[in-house]
């Protein structure tokens, strides 16, 4: 009989105790995104990315079983005028769900905005 001679390589894949690929969950949810966005069948886009149908199809039920990602709030940084020019100053806040409040008294227009997020 001849010599077999092998050789193992290093790819960096997490593997579990039984040997079988260990995708970080941060990945998974890329892959996910990428599946939605391609058009292709869920056995398409498994078989592309070289993966099993029904692991990659368990991801992507739980993806939809998740809830959506409540939208970042942004804050942003203003300078008033002097209190003399306050008096005569138009104000606009915009708020995320695209509502303009304009009004030219500061506590009365964050009474307001205060009141349509209630």
């Amino acid at each position: 009989m001849g010599t077999i001679t092998a050789e193992v390589i290093e790819t960096g894949e997490k593997r579990d105790k039984r040997g079988y690929r260990v995708t970080p969950v941060e990945r998974r949810a890329e892959l996910v995104r990428e599946y939605q966005a391609s058009g292709l069948t869920q056995t398409e886009f498994a078989r592309r990315e070289g993966l099993k149908y029904a692991t990659f199809a368990g991801w992507v039920l739980k993806a939809a079983k998740q809830p959506a990602a409540a939208p970042s709030i942004r804050f942003a940084q203003l300078r008033l005028p002097s209190s003399a020019a306050i008096e005569t100053a138009e104000l606009e806040v915009r708020l995320p769900d695209g509502t303009n409040v304009r009004g030219s008294k500061v506590e009365e227009l964050a009474a307001l905005v205060r009141a349509l997020r209630g």
